[in-house]
């Protein structure tokens, strides 16, 4: 009965996983579309200064509510078991009021053109575009907290249907606006003014319905202390990922800049890996995140109740369908990625830098979903420092290379900042987790795939390019490297992420007394 209860759990968590994941997917999908369409209307050096901007953006951004959401879904979920939801009212406020005290000071900041800003740009263009976005910072940082309630009340549907229209929104007014725009500069702007339009959009529609749905405020004083002592280290780790982003986007470009490139070759090397090769290599994170979103509060109920076996399962299905989306991909981008970069982008450039960026795809999906896990079971000050490592790693990479390597420094740097963490974060999964979860066998296997299924792609795409061409070959390879490298899963039995009869019958034998008192010890 124990063993029916948790698979019952389990299809349910994917079931939802698998909902989350179609409407992140069909975002993701317009994202990629607008993102394209940006290049062409943008150019690299204008989607250049448009990436920039949206960074330095996305760190305020973090800096204002990334703790909150989590911290007020997880707080909501707490009160109801406690019976104690008349709190939640004023949690939600609580919420509201700590993002407001970061998001109003950093928009006037902005708007006011403070000199303490200054040194976020190399590029004056980046502060104009910016001072178009800002508003929105203040209204998004209020959604934020209003997500976390939709994901403390389990209402992940809502959530998503909101993102895809914000998304689609964005797309929709950036389209119109670039359509009227008469210069390149002119263009960037109008880009910038449709994130703002999205942000108010899903700003006003996220507030309709919790107030449609009974969703209501208290008196937060009591709250306030509490939940920023939670949220706190969350914002901190999430804040150091914006700001090591922020600091990519003014070192890469000023250090290319500094051994020769002009200004306008850097943001346009800049544009070209940030904002058009690096969309297609986190391509499989909208899965993984999809996964990591749901994953969260179950293995967070897993660990406090004391049901490690459901924890490990759930770790280990987490892992390897991480393992196995990223493994599926990179060889296909490996063969044919210079091909896709030329079809999507029109730049056989692209095409190349999505090759060498291509391997980042497994420790990317490995960082993060275990940094998920770590998070739903208390160790966020860990976390952060794993990925301190790996950040230090990067900057170090994107200083000292470009004089040796140019923009592949960043490509570089990026692999080792994921592969660092990565590697950290499964380590302490390992040290923290009483019943230990299985998954080393299935990630080396996982890798050693990569290679042969990239040879037999290789060997194909090059003999048939000699006949019918590059982009037809190109047709033909991705399906047969796709079914070569999905063979080598299913010959090896690597397809069922369940855990094997053995496991199963030794875990089964694991009472509730016994789940109790390794409960105690642990504590």
């Amino acid at each position: 009965m124990i063993f029916k209860s948790e698979g019952d759990i389990i299809k349910k968590l994917f079931k939802t996983v698998v909902i989350v994941t179609v409407f992140s997917f069909a975002e993701r999908a317009l994202g990629f579309i607008y993102r394209i369409y940006l290049s062409r209307a943008l150019g690299a050096e204008g989607l250049g200064v448009y990436q920039i901007a949206l960074s330095v953006l996305g760190l305020f951004m973090t800096m204002c509510a990334s703790g909150i959401p989590i911290t007020v879904s997880r707080t909501m979920i707490k009160n109801r078991a406690k019976n104690n939801g008349d709190k939640n009212g004023s949690v939600i406020s609580s919420g509201i009021i700590l993002s407001l005290f970061v998001s109003v000071p950093l928009t006037v900041l902005v708007l006011t053109d403070c000199p303490l800003l200054g040194f976020l740009f190399s590029d004056k263009r980046c502060g104009a575009l910016l001072s178009v976005m800002i508003p929105g910072l203040i209204f998004t940082s209020v959604y934020a907290v209003i997500r976390g309630v939709f994901w403390g009340n389990s209402d992940f549907l809502t959530y998503s249907v909101i993102e895809l229209m914000e998304e689609a929104v964005m797309m929709i007014a950036g389209i119109i606006l670039i359509s009227g725009a008469v210069g390149s500069i002119d263009n960037v702007s109008k880009a910038g003014l449709a994130v703002l339009i999205s942000y108010l959009f899903s700003f006003g529609v996220a507030a309709a319905v919790f107030f449609i749905k009974g969703g209501k405020l208290g008196k937060p004083k009591k709250e306030l202390k509490p939940l920023f002592s939670s949220s706190a280290p969350i914002t901190a780790m999430r804040t150091g990922t914006s700001l090591i982003n922020t600091l990519i986007a003014v070192i890469m470009p000023a250090r290319l800049i500094y051994f020769g490139m002009s200004s306008s070759e850097a943001v346009s090397e800049f544009g070209k890996v940030i904002g058009m090769a690096m969309p297609l290599i986190t391509m499989p994170s909208t899965l993984i995140g999809s996964l990591a979103l749901v994953l969260v509060p179950e293995l967070s109920s897993n660990y406090y109740s004391g049901k490690f076996i459901t924890l490990k399962n759930n770790i280990e299905k987490a892992i390897k369908i991480s393992c196995f989306i990223s493994c599926m991909i990179i060889p296909v981008f490996l063969v044919c990625g210079e091909e896709i970069g030329e079809f999507i982008y029109s730049d056989g450039e692209v095409g190349t830098f999505i090759i060498k960026s291509a391997i980042t795809m497994l420790p990317l999906c490995l960082s993060i979903i275990t940094s998920s896990m770590l998070n739903s079971l208390n160790k966020e000050k860990r976390t952060l420092l794993n990925f301190s490592f790996g950040a230090v790693a990067l900057l170090i990479c994107i200083y000292i290379l470009p004089a040796f390597i140019g923009i592949n420094s960043l490509i570089l740097g990026t692999f080792l900042n994921y592969l660092i963490s990565g590697i950290l974060n499964l380590s302490l999964l390992d040290k923290i987790t009483v019943e230990k979860p299985a998954y080393k066998t299935y990630l080396l296997k996982s890798a050693a795939f990569i290679l042969p299924s990239f040879s037999v792609g290789f060997f194909v795409r090059n003999i048939l390019k000699r006949f019918i061409g590059a982009f037809p070959a190109t047709a033909i390879a991705i399906p047969i490297v796709l079914l070569f490298q999905a063979g080598s899963f299913y010959v090896f039995g690597m397809t069922d992420f369940k855990p094997n009869k053995i496991q199963k019958n030794r875990l089964k034998g694991l009472t509730s007394a016994k789940r109790g008192t390794a409960m105690n010890n642990k504590a």
